[in-house]
């Protein structure tokens, strides 16, 4: 197994649920640190993804430049309320360049689009729920055939919004908002999250069944000709 490999299972079983736990009993703004320190979590695995040699600047332009179009998409639509393209982007990153950039390119924007939207005790758990979107992605760039088709990756994106990142969010309304754990009071969360979940899910079918294929292309040329991360495996 790759070392970036072993250092994503590390920070996502162990040093972000840990930063989750200890950042909920931080007092004030507590939640700047955690996002700090789950963003240098993100970073570790990426960087380790180059396994041999050093990432070059254009590489890391890149990247930044993905996060800066995730947080873009999701200001833009911001007068629409559940309803962002974001986690497209976000995972059109993933499909593109691997897991460990999807994401880093999803726990980044999670906290940069927030420096707009407010930040609080739940944007630690939002980096963690954008971030498994790129991961999830990426765990799936090799299914060429899923790629070559807008409906297929569409539908990956639903599923994954719906069935993953929705009911992630959904965990961290639970721990913050419920007055009491139990199976009721649980269940009415998830219950109300559901049509919250399914927007978003439409939104991501929507946007990678419309822009997915061609702005996929565009990164794998660049991905290509640059020789960024695995660059002999094109689509």
């Amino acid at each position: 197994m790759k070392k970036s490999s072993i250092a994503t299972l590390i920070m996502l079983f162990l040093l972000i649920p840990a930063a989750l736990y200890f950042g909920d009993r931080l007092p004030g703004k507590g939640y700047y640190l955690t996002g700090t320190l789950m963003t240098v979590f993100a970073l570790v695995p990426f960087f380790l993804s180059f396994e041999h040699r050093k990432p070059q600047a254009r590489e890391l332009t890149v990247i930044a430049v993905l996060c800066a179009i995730a947080v873009a998409s999701r200001l833009a639509f911001a007068w629409i309320p559940n309803f962002k393209p974001i986690f497209a982007v976000i995972m059109i990153a993933g499909f593109a360049f691997g897991q460990e950039s999807g994401f880093l390119v999803g726990a980044v924007s999670a906290f940069a689009s927030n420096l707009f939207f407010g930040q609080g005790l739940y944007t630690p758990w939002q980096m963690l729920a954008f971030g498994v979107a790129g991961l999830v992605a990426g765990l799936l760039r090799k299914q060429k055939a899923l790629l070559e088709k807008p409906w297929a990756m569409g539908l990956t994106g639903f599923f994954t919004v719906f069935l993953v990142v929705g009911p992630l969010l959904d965990t961290c309304s639970v721990f913050l908002a419920a007055n009491e754990l139990n199976a009721k009071a649980v269940l009415g969360i998830y219950m109300a999250g559901v049509p919250v979940n399914l927007s978003q899910s439409v939104c991501t079918f929507l946007t990678l069944l419309l822009i997915g294929k061609p702005f996929l292309e565009k990164l794998d040329r660049v991905r290509v000709k640059y020789g960024m991360m695995e660059a002999g495996d094109g689509l």
